[in-house]
């Protein structure tokens, strides 16, 4: 009895002499917590227009996009599959001035500011193509990204933890451009590849055919010389 007395009073003294733990560590896992998530919702959740999109032979294809005087805005597009892979493209102002005009361009990238605000509009043209489709990726980004949550609210120098979460958004953003040149690069790699394909197919079906046909002919040529001819047609001669 008295031994586990003792060792109830043993604990009870290592109890109150336990050092507390500091309230920053709760801060700092709070402060973690919070930078992830807004690193992953603005990487999710940028500004701006990110597609790829199908373009009918004769057909022309606008996008519209509303943007504010003095913000700098990118306009970036490659055309991945069809044809020779070109396309026209015309940026509009909202005062129907052009701001950027190609033809029969392959991709290209345009960094513009606006001198206005308004609607501004973006034109692809397949009208010179009278057969092919072409298959267009295109990314309209207006104005600079959005800062974490948290890192532009105050205005002391940035801590450690928040350089790091900035530094780290900033790579996943140009691994997220870098994959996506990487896929445009391999799905029109691999269209190419399927298209020399089909063609040394289609030639390799008629060289079949033509060298049967030749085969077949010298066949029946060297038939006719060898063939015993009748007493009708020796007398003719």
């Amino acid at each position: 009895m008295m031994s586990i007395l003792a060792g109830r009073g043993l604990a009870a003294i290592m109890f109150r002499f336990r050092p507390r733990r500091k309230p920053t560590s709760v801060m700092d896992l709070s402060t973690i917590l919070a930078l992830l998530s807004g690193l992953l919702v603005s990487c999710f959740f940028a500004d701006g227009v990110e597609l790829t999109f199908e373009l009918p032979d004769n057909a022309k294809e606008c996008f519209y996009q509303e943007i504010e005087k003095n913000i700098t805005s990118t306009l970036e597009f490659q055309v991945v599959t069809g044809g020779q892979y070109d396309v026209d493209v015309t940026l509009e102002a909202p005062n129907k001035k052009i701001l950027y005009m190609q033809k029969k361009a392959q991709y290209d990238s345009h960094t513009f500011t606006a001198e206005m605000s308004g609607i501004y509009v973006v034109c692809f043209s397949n009208e010179f193509s009278t057969f092919v489709h072409k298959l267009v990726y295109m990314d309209f980004q207006v104005g600079d990204e959005a800062p974490l949550p948290g890192v532009g609210d105050h205005v002391t120098v940035m801590t450690q933890m928040e350089s790091s979460a900035q530094e780290i958004h900033k790579n996943l953003n140009n691994i997220i451009d870098y994959q996506t040149h990487h896929r445009l690069m391999e799905a029109q790699g691999r269209k190419r590849a399927e298209d020399l394909n089909e063609r040394v197919l289609k030639y390799s079906l008629i060289e079949t055919l033509a060298i049967l046909a030749v085969g077949l002919g010298q066949v029946l040529i060297l038939k006719n010389f060898f063939a015993e001819k009748r007493p009708s047609q020796l007398n003719s001669m």
